[in-house]
């Protein structure tokens, strides 16, 4: 927890409450449904809370934004992230049942009611947003086939909307044919060696006319 309030000390009350309970929920439910590795259980503040919020550190979501987060997964990015911004919108997705149960009891069990959560396959999804959102699910190629048509048009916040992906290592073959790119390396905010190679990657979403 001290890790969260290195890099965003101006958390409210209410959101480092939240942020604190992360650690004893995520670990009675992972008794039950592994859902995060052991050892990652042990560094989920380094390895998965500070990790989304690295999304929170390239763009402050302005009120109102609507989010999906594909894959989820445990509920990452997608559970730091509405404690980050509680006025916007976040709807997680996995196409794995059991996943989403443990997301489900953690939302539940946190008070969070900027959260929704649907089990299905993304391609399924038949809703736009601002941003959408994922910790490397799939090569981006794939990724942008699976997302497409689902960015709204209308735009209010400072970055274009489009994919804000959590993605780590050489990605140079992979975005090569995405000329509008922009990559942040994660090592520009936080200081941990497991940051090292870690980047989010914005690919804005071009619409035709």
């Amino acid at each position: 927890m001290k890790l969260i309030l290195k890099y965003f000390p101006n958390l409210s009350e209410d959101q480092i409450i939240k942020f604190q309970r992360l650690e004893a929920l995520y670990k009675d439910w992972n008794l039950k449904i592994n859902v995060v590795s052991r050892k990652d259980i042990d560094e989920l503040y380094l390895r998965h809370v500070l990790h989304s919020l690295a999304i929170a550190k390239v763009i402050a979501f302005k009120n109102g934004s609507s989010i999906m987060d594909v894959g989820t997964g445990g509920g990452f990015p997608g559970i730091p992230l509405a404690i980050m911004f509680p006025n916007c919108h976040f709807h997680l997705v996995d196409s794995i049942a059991k996943k989403l149960k443990v997301v489900n009891e953690v939302v539940e069990g946190l008070g969070l009611e900027n959260v929704r959560t649907t089990h299905t396959r993304v391609e399924d999804i038949d809703e736009t947003y601002d941003f959408i959102v994922s910790r490397a699910v799939a090569a981006m190629p794939t990724f942008v086939r699976w997302t497409k048509g689902k960015i709204a048009k209308k735009q209010k916040n400072d970055l274009k909307n489009g994919i804000l992906y959590l993605k780590g290592g050489d990605l140079t073959e992979e975005l090569k044919d995405y000329i509008t790119t922009s990559i942040y390396n994660l090592t520009d905010f936080f200081e941990e060696d497991f940051f090292e190679t870690k980047k989010v990657v914005h690919l804005p979403m071009k619409f035709s006319k």
